[in-house]
């Protein structure tokens, strides 16, 4: 197959082809941008495990985990054991341009890397809150949502990042000084349920959709070994929107529309807000770590609860 040009030594193929069905961006598209802003997005990529969502045409979306054995040799990987599917994955580590541009050139439009890098599992570099607001609400109501989680952070002596998360929500990065995993997804599930406390009306953390009532979902389920998108990713959606760093005093007036393959480039300049944004690590509070080990795992509660209601059902 001869290659329509090679950057880095990657031969790129059929860059005018459409990336996906019912969308206009090509593939030409996906890798221009991600070459252009390679060098802020791989510092959230480098050393931690990836999981990539890809696109072929006629087809829907799929997430790639196992890095597949046709890749190039060079690129480095870390395999462990995953219970989910009960086999081993080869999980690739996207460090470099060329990584990235292999990536792009097998239409890996979303880069979802670990919460963890790859030589300390049990240290997460992040707690993550993901800000869900309900279908067809605007994003007025997500960014209302994430400045009660400032609020609570800011209660606590904590600081975070924001970004849009390139679809309908937000996500807001909170750097950490090394914790345990089950400290960190305890003060993760403390601090939702402290941002809920302020505007209950607005906010919930109800994980059972059916119960959030139209409210906005405060999922505090990113911890452990977790994956969320990076900043600056592409997300598989209509225009090809990316996740994108936004200053908290511009967060009201920004649509997650505004941000995608083509504009991103041209608003970032040679900025990396991301980085700027991001604050020194932090320690979490013991209050906060205290009350989140009070609070049970979402996930357990709603598999029981989906349980009884399945029972009362048949009843």
């Amino acid at each position: 197959m001869s290659a329509d040009e090679e950057r880095d030594g990657v031969p790129l193929t059929h860059l005018d082809q459409a990336l996906s069905d019912g969308d206009d961006a090509t593939k030409r598209d996906l890798v221009d941008y991600l070459d252009a802003v390679h060098q802020r997005i791989l510092p959230g990529l480098e050393g931690r495990p990836l999981s990539v969502i890809r696109v072929r045409p006629g087809q829907p979306g799929f997430m790639q985990k196992n890095l597949p054995k046709y890749a190039p040799s060079w690129i480095p990987t870390v395999s462990t054991w995953a219970q989910a599917s009960k086999r081993e994955v080869a999980y690739a580590l996207c460090n470099d341009r060329r990584t990235l541009l292999w990536f792009a050139n097998q239409r890996a439009v979303e880069y979802h890397p670990t919460l963890v890098k790859a030589d300390a599992w049990d240290v997460p570099t992040h707690l993550i809150m993901d800000i869900d607001p309900p279908e067809g609400e605007p994003f007025a109501v997500a960014a209302a949502a994430a400045h009660l989680v400032r609020r609570a952070l800011e209660n606590d002596g904590l600081t975070g990042a924001v970004k849009t998360s390139g679809s309908k929500g937000v996500h807001i990065f909170v750097p950490l000084e090394p914790q345990s995993p089950e400290d960190v997804a305890a003060a993760t599930r403390a601090l939702a349920a402290r941002a809920e406390r302020l505007d209950p009306a607005l906010a919930t953390t109800a994980y059972i959709k059916e119960d959030r009532e139209g409210k906005v979902f405060l999922d505090s389920t990113r911890a452990g070994g977790a994956t969320v998108v990076a900043a600056y990713s592409p997300r598989l959606r209509p225009g090809l929107p990316v996740s994108f760093p936004v200053g908290w005093d511009r967060l009201d007036s920004v649509s997650p529309g505004d941000f995608t393959v083509h504009t991103a480039p041209g608003l970032l300049g040679d900025d990396d807000p991301w980085a700027a944004a991001m604050p020194a690590p932090q320690r979490l509070p013991a209050d906060l770590v205290d009350e989140g080990h009070t609070i049970p795992i979402a996930r357990v509660v709603a598999m029981h609860e989906g349980k009884r209601r399945a029972r009362a059902r048949e009843k």
